[in-house]
């Protein structure tokens, strides 16, 4: 098979590796067939990781079951299913909590896309194996298209996870979205959907503000300290002086939300939020526990996630257009 690998800035290419196979009964092989690039595949692309290359890429599909043991049984070959991008047991202490991204029956941070807790391969590839396919695969709702959710991997049930307990714990709060990709896009429309009273969308890129206006946001290219104005805020830019901006807008007693990849150090108002009560978390998500219930609101009708994909483009083109810079694309096959 082959598998997509990024070997230097802006460059990836198609590598052959052994198909992957079935290693015990509880395991799955699937074939990806509508993937797409999270927010942070972006930054790798563009040179800003700490991982050197050559490595696998992707970690955001819906695929098709083709293979499983025979102890599998939530899902079976030619089912649809959203592949979370961290791997996970579901069964040791932490899983059961819904801490999936700590898993401790695999070694710490392991993950499809990037080498760092073990070799998982990527999910641009042909072939992919999941180790724990009835604790992993989720089952794509029927009338889901596979192109829209995507990104149900990752950013997606992340965006959801974001604003959605703290909209149900705050009714009608004012959501501040600081963005630069899909994430904060997607945030704009669950919000909107579970009842928001008002939502400001802070991007420099006038497409993605156009999209963020039509799912109801108020807009603005830069962002000014807009003390007490906002229940929840949502940092989605991996730039601390950002992440800072967004706190000092917060209401006291509120809530921000940081799911940018922070590569870099920086200083954060610290005296301000404790002055102000500010509650802050920074966090790669536990996204296998809010998969399931990001899925029911996109079949809800409520949403729209499908207008976030930029681009649909095939499968075999991807070693030329994944290092374009598109906002969300998403690589379709239909051989499988």
């Amino acid at each position: 098979m082959r598998e997509l690998t990024y070997v230097a800035k802006r460059t990836v290419e198609w590598r052959e590796a052994p198909d992957p196979r079935i290693q015990s009964d509880g395991e799955a092989i699937v074939a990806p067939v509508a993937a797409t690039p999270c927010d942070v595949d972006s930054s790798i692309l563009a040179g800003h990781g700490f991982i050197e290359p050559p490595f696998a890429l992707g970690h955001e599909c819906v695929a098709r079951v083709v293979e499983t043991g025979d102890a599998v049984t939530t899902v079976s070959p030619g089912d649809l299913v959203v592949v979370p991008w961290s791997v996970n047991c579901g069964g040791c202490d932490r899983c059961r909590a819904g801490l999936t991204a700590h898993c401790t029956a695999v070694p710490y941070m392991a993950m499809y896309g990037a080498p760092i807790g073990g070799d998982w391969g990527g999910l641009f590839s042909d072939l992919v194996r999941v180790p724990y396919a009835d604790a992993m695969l989720v089952p794509l709702p029927t009338g889901l298209d596979p192109v829209a959710m995507a990104s149900a991997s990752d950013n997606w049930s992340l965006a959801w996870r974001l604003v959605a307990p703290h909209l149900k714990a705050r009714p009608g709060a004012r959501v501040l979205v600081v963005a630069r990709g899909s994430i904060g896009l997607y945030v704009c429309d669950i919000s909107r959907a579970l009842g928001a009273s008002d939502v400001l969308y802070v991007d420099p890129d006038p497409e993605h503000r156009e999209l963020a206006r039509a799912f109801g946001a108020a807009t603005t290219e830069t962002l000014e300290p807009l003390p007490q104005g906002y229940d929840i805020a949502v940092e989605a830019t991996g730039r601390v002086d950002q992440l800072g901006l967004a706190v000092k807008c917060l209401t006291p007693e509120g809530i921000c939300e940081s799911a940018g990849n922070h590569f870099r150090p920086g200083e954060l108002p610290l005296l301000d939020m404790y002055l102000n009560g500010v509650t802050l978390r920074i966090a790669r998500d536990n996204v296998r526990a809010h998969i399931p219930d990001a899925l029911r609101l996109a079949a809800s009708g409520k949403v729209a996630p499908q207008r976030v994909v930029s681009h649909v483009i095939d499968w075999e083109d991807l070693p030329a257009a994944l290092p374009e810079k598109h906002l969300k694309p998403v690589f379709v096959r239909a051989d499988v």
